[in-house]
C-alpha cells in the first residue's frame, strides 16, 4: 500500500456579497484571526447601510450582511460582539462590531 502523502493546495475563499452590491466609498475593514479576508460597509446616521464580507462562510457571512442592514450600529454590536467561531477567541460578526467601532467610536 502507498503511503505517500500528497501536498494539496488550498482553496481559494468563496466571494460574499457581490462588491457591485456595495457603494464604491465604502469603509474597508480588514479583519483579524477569522476567515473573511475583507469586510466592506457603509454607515450613515449610525445605520449600517450596506455590508459585505470576502472570503468565509459564505452563507452565513450572507445572512449576517441580511439581518443587520438598516440596524444601529449600536444594537448590533450589542448583538454581535464578542461571539467567537470554534476556538477561535472572535468571529467574523464580532470583527465586523471593531469595524463599526473603528468608524464611529464609542456606540
Amino acid at each position: 500500500m502507498d503511503t505517500t502523502l500528497f501536498e494539496l493546495a488550498p482553496l481559494a475563499p468563496r466571494e460574499g456579497v457581490s462588491a457591485s452590491t456595495v457603494p464604491g466609498d465604502a469603509d474597508t475593514f480588514i479583519p483579524k484571526g477569522v476567515c473573511a479576508k475583507m469586510i466592506r460597509f457603509v454607515v450613515e446616521d449610525h445605520i449600517l447601510q450596506h455590508v459585505s464580507f470576502t472570503g468565509g462562510c459564505d452563507g452565513n457571512l450572507k445572512a449576517i450582511a441580511k439581518l443587520v442592514e438598516g440596524m444601529d450600529v449600536s444594537e448590533i454590536v450589542e448583538k454581535l460582539s464578542g461571539i467567537t467561531c470554534g476556538k477561535k477567541p472572535t468571529s467574523c460578526a464580532d470583527q465586523l462590531c471593531k469595524a463599526l467601532i473603528e468608524k464611529v467610536g464609542t456606540v
